[in-house]
């Protein structure tokens, strides 16, 4: 039963995977409020598997690529979706698929060219998650319920396209400079 039991954190995450066509589908539909409920059950199975895997110990080398996939394809399609409907700007999302995609292909030129990658997100990163995820729910929650929350949602825009310009740069520069390192080491 044991066994069974450490592999909830990934079973989650598998479950928040299958949930991305679901909320595309709700957001271009504009069931806004059946949207939401989906963003927020996604966002409490992250945290479940989150807390699960650390507090127990249930870590995996396939939970810690599966759970930022999920994360990430979450928030694009979330993202994609609401520029599809003319509630968010799409050079927000050119630019977060960009840094997104920058992130993914320097990660793994890295593993393949210097070391493996353990992947280490900023704090600075985590909290651009953390305004995406709350742009995508003021967004929703403004589409739905709370009209007069544009303001709002107009500076999110703007709070997430500068945590994402500056967490690309970090990212660039920390990974830089480590292969940096590790060349000089070998040598």
């Amino acid at each position: 039963m044991n066994g069974i039991r450490q592999h909830i954190p990934n079973m989650l995450t598998i479950f928040r995977l299958c949930m991305v066509p679901v909320l595309s589908w709700q957001i271009v539909a504009q069931h806004h409020q059946i949207a939401l409920i989906v963003a927020v059950i996604a966002g409490l199975t992250d945290a479940a598997d989150g807390y699960l895997a650390k507090r127990f110990g249930w870590v995996s080398r396939v939970g810690s690529v599966l759970d930022p996939l999920a994360d990430k394809l979450l928030m694009i399609t979330a993202f994609a979706a609401l520029a599809w409907i003319g509630l968010l700007p799409w050079w927000l999302i050119v630019l977060t698929f960009v840094r997104d995609s920058a992130i993914v292909t320097g990660g793994a030129v890295y593993h393949y060219t210097v070391a493996r990658v353990e992947a280490q997100p900023t704090l600075l990163s985590k909290l651009n998650t953390t305004m995406q995820v709350v742009l995508v729910a003021m967004t929703l929650l403004q589409a739905c319920c709370i009209s007069k929350a544009s303001g709002l949602v107009t500076a999110l825009i703007y709070v997430v396209a500068a945590l994402t310009s500056i967490t690309l740069v970090q990212y660039v520069w920390i990974w830089s400079w480590k292969a940096i390192q590790a060349k000089h080491n070998s040598v």
